[in-house]
């Protein structure tokens, strides 16, 4: 069975080296394929990136990049799946990392799966301050889903059949393209769920900074792909808004 991985950056030189890490440090030994897509990045990055190509020779992982400008973290994704060869493919961010064990409990999963699917995902810890401050530990099911994206898309493995039969990422999409792809299957999605963390992901990315437009593109997408009912896409908006900013309102006084 053949990994790949695929890491869009974007002048990320002060997180990356943990995320590169966390890939030559896996406890896997099976066939893995890392690919890394730079936006033109104008500070360290493509150093780091050229520095550690020999590492992972060395560690027998195929290692690509290329670093272009693109339309976002989609388009820069798509460009990863457009020259990736493995059978299941992962998206971790350039601030993210996967747990030792991460591609050695996917690899036992699936390897014991009865029959396929279309993503295998696991739980994840968000990270602040090297903190975990919650865990997406969501259980997949249309009912849920189509509602709200509920499982962690970080570190998912997503089967390449997938995106042969439903496309690559809409690149108009900025934050929710994620929870779009995995709309397009309806309740005819396959999943199954590693029992385990594999992934600590960085609170703080770019739909916690844009939160609006988050909501706003998971409107869209549940809308136009999931087919929900306009008024329900509205409402699921007001009550996620409404918990979002009363967290925020606790935790600034919590820390205050």
């Amino acid at each position: 069975m053949k990994y790949t991985v695929i890491t869009a950056t974007f002048n990320s030189d002060k997180t990356v080296t943990e995320t590169f890490n966390s890939i030559l440090n896996q406890s896997y030994k099976g066939d893995i394929e890392y690919i890394v897509v730079d936006g033109c990045s104008t500070d360290q990055t493509v150093d780091i990136i050229k520095s550690y190509q020999e590492k992972f020779q060395l560690k027998g992982i195929s290692f690509k990049w290329i670093s272009e400008k693109d339309n976002g973290i989609y388009d820069a994704w798509n460009k990863g799946l457009n020259i990736a060869t493995g059978d299941w493919i992962s998206f971790l961010g350039s601030d993210d990392i996967y747990l030792k064990s991460a591609l050695e409990l996917y690899n036992e999963t699936i390897s014991n799966l009865e029959y396929p699917k279309d993503l295998v995902y696991s739980n994840v810890d968000v990270i602040k301050n090297n903190k975990t401050i919650r865990v997406i530990n969501g259980l997949w099911s249309w009912k849920i889903f189509r509602r709200k994206m509920n499982i962690g898309h970080v570190g998912a493995f997503h089967n390449k059949e997938y995106f042969k039969i439903h496309g690559n990422y809409d690149a108009d999409y900025k934050i929710a393209g994620d929870y779009e792809l995995l709309l397009r299957a309806k309740e005819n999605l396959k999943t199954a769920k590693v029992t385990s963390t594999t992934a600590k992901m960085a609170y703080g990315g770019i739909s916690n900074k844009l939160i609006f437009k988050a909501f706003s593109e998971s409107i869209k997408a549940k809308y136009q792909t999931g087919k929900l009912n306009i008024l329900l896409c509205y409402l699921d908006f007001l009550k996620e808004y409404s918990i979002y900013f009363l967290k925020k309102v606790i935790y600034k006084r919590g820390g205050s």
